[in-house]
């Protein structure tokens, strides 16, 4: 039984990161309806929503930082190149939110956690879905944003992500687009650094609350960091319109499944 468990936790975690990779998110979008249906689906483990959110903390971390450190070796001048300007601001913010949210998720049972996820995805989907003029790509060194809204967003967007075990990346990325006005490869690639130092700050508050499975969360990671890679390898051959809406598409898929099981 618990090998079948440890195969199933690879899989899990090799499906999160392939997307992380591929549309620059943590793999939370994915990996959280996914850790709570699917081992229970196999009758190998039944985690609760607390247990669910600190293996997804584990998995953001370690496919974030696979994502940032395939991202780097592109080229300068490629269009993807990650924005220190975006991840400096937003990156030292999302960082003290998801800190304050870590900490919080220890006071929420388990239905809180699933309903905020809940909210979460349906925002990100609406966000995703207003009709905009978005920036053409562009080299990331000529952008411009407000750096407010980008510090008050990213604070917001780590206190919520903190609680659930997420990066952050499903809901910043659609304000990083709409709001901030962010080209999408730029997005893609900055939005793995972001969510990589918020995953720092919601590990520490995971650890502190405790109840993490050690080794379902090993075996996770494990899949993390082969995913990763591929997806990352495969975002550079589809284009950015195709990237925007397959992000919707994983979206709408995890919001009416999460609902679902709140209802």
């Amino acid at each position: 039984m618990a090998v079948l468990l440890y195969i199933v936790m690879v899989m899990l975690g090799l499906v999160g990161s392939f997307f992380s990779g591929m549309l620059g998110i943590g793999g939370a979008i994915i990996n959280y309806p996914l850790l709570l249906y699917i081992p229970s689906l196999f009758g190998v483990a039944h985690f609760s929503a607390h247990e669910v959110s600190s293996i997804s903390m584990f998995q953001v971390f370690f496919a974030s930082l696979a994502g940032v450190l395939a991202f780097r070796k592109k080229s300068n001048n490629d269009l993807s190149v990650i924005h220190k300007g975006l991840v400096m601001y937003m990156g030292g913010s999302i960082l003290s939110g998801s800190l304050i949210g870590g900490f919080l998720s220890g006071t929420l049972n388990g239905n809180g956690i699933n309903l905020i996820y809940g909210i979460l995805a349906v925002l990100a989907v609406i966000l995703m879905l207003v009709p905009q003029r978005s920036k053409k790509d562009a080299v990331s060194n000529q952008l411009r944003f407000n750096k407010w809204i980008a510090v008050a967003a990213a604070f917001a967007v780590g206190i919520v992500s903190g609680i659930v075990g997420a990066g952050g990346a499903f809901i910043l990325i659609p304000i990083m687009l709409t709001v901030l006005k962010v080209p999408t490869r730029t997005t893609i690639a900055s939005s793995l650094a972001i969510v990589f130092i918020s995953a720092v700050g919601g590990i520490v508050g995971k650890i502190a609350v405790g109840e993490i499975p050690l080794w379902p969360t090993v075996f996770t990671v494990i899949g993390s960091l082969i995913g990763a890679p591929l997806g990352s390898k495969l975002s550079a051959k589809i284009n950015t319109k195709a990237l925007r809406y397959g992000l919707v598409v994983l979206i709408v898929i995890t919001a009416v499944k999460v609902w679902m099981s709140i209802l």
